[in-house]
């Protein structure tokens, strides 16, 4: 049971899509970050048939910790906002956009941001038309799934008709794929915190591919700091991650991935509204440069959740921990002006 009196915290994870391992990862590593912090803090395994918790009226906020389809694609963000609950990161919109490479990759594109070309892909174009539109893409192919995330189901082929078969094959396991031109390059990612681009961190995948495998399981991927040494070229790459982010609408954090093009052009490829929280992810490595602990990017993280609601949370000095305290007697106070919704 939920002690009263404290802010209570439910951390959202798992779920039933092909990133839930991740996500009981992410989950847990928030949760311990935020116990450290001194929140009363439980973690919630939910999908769409089993969303119980959010019935639970002593609970002041939802981290949501849950990647891919339901818990990123802007469907759980929706019920929360339904229900007039307190949530961390961005809203359905902005999930539902960044979820879908294609509608995100347009927008990019319309913000001024270097994207790849890419075709659309549902199984059923004519095979013909379809060759005719690959082919101008170049001779080299990324085929990605349209809607997933975590590299799950990407593929890199050589040659048009090995890229039509992995599609259609792509389209058999995930759905509505896209086939995408291979930019050679450098992959970097931007973490993106209250509006602003965190430093720019370079992949250094030992299969050259930074696929599943390499971010989750293979110990020797290498993060890198400060490897563009160009301070004009980091500030482009800076800009066009917030722009990015911005354009579909993102609030409190995301992370931008990238490709820097062998001729010096950053490619935009997509935008995580809810990027992994585990001992191999990015967004909280970013932070930890910046002078951010693992427990204080969480707890900023809520306190913006609760700040959107309209309650003002105290900074506490830079060097301390954030002020536990006031932030509990402003969510009490705001859940008396707010009465929690609870009905579905």
């Amino acid at each position: 049971m939920i002690e009263c009196g404290t802010l209570n915290v439910v951390v959202i994870m798992g779920g039933i899509g092909a990133e839930r391992e991740i996500s009981i990862q992410s989950g847990n590593c928030v949760a311990e970050a935020l116990g450290q912090a001194g929140l009363n803090v439980v973690t919630s395994d939910i999908d769409q048939d089993n969303v119980d918790i959010l019935q639970n009226t002593d609970v002041d906020v939802f981290f949501i910790a849950m990647h891919g389809e339901f818990g990123e694609d802007g469907q759980l963000q929706q019920i929360l906002e339904d229900q007039d609950l307190i949530y961390t990161g961005s809203g359905p919109v902005a999930s539902k956009l960044a979820f879908d490479k294609m509608a995100s990759k347009k927008l990019f594109a319309n913000a001024g941001v270097n994207v790849p070309a890419a075709v659309e892909f549902n199984g059923q174009a004519d095979t013909h038309r379809l060759e005719q539109r690959v082919r101008k893409l170049g001779d080299k192919f990324v085929i990605k799934p349209q809607r997933q995330g975590s590299s799950v189901g990407v593929s890199i082929v050589n040659g048009f008709q090995d890229a039509i078969a992995v599609a259609r094959k792509t389209c058999q396991d995930f759905g509505v794929c896209i086939i995408e031109e291979f930019i050679p390059g450098r992959e970097i990612t931007v973490g993106i915190l209250e509006r602003q681009a965190l430093p720019i961190i370079e992949i250094k995948s030992r299969t050259g591919f930074y696929d599943y495998q390499a971010k989750y399981a293979n110990h020797k991927t290498g993060y890198l700091f400060d490897t563009i040494k160009d301070e004009s070229l980091t500030a482009k790459i800076s800009q066009a991650a917030t722009d990015c982010s911005d354009v579909l609408g993102c609030r409190d954090f995301a992370r931008v991935d990238l490709i820097l093009a062998n001729d010096g052009l950053p490619y935009a490829l997509e935008v995580n509204t809810i990027p992994g929280f585990t001992a191999h992810s990015l967004l909280p490595k970013a932070a930890a440069k910046v002078g951010l602990s693992m427990s204080e990017l969480c707890v900023k993280i809520i306190e913006l959740a609760i700040e959107r609601r309209g309650a003002h949370v105290p900074k506490a000095p830079t060097k301390n921990k954030f002020s536990i305290q006031s932030m509990k007697n402003k969510i009490i106070s705001d859940k008396r002006k707010h009465k929690l919704s609870s009905t579905k």
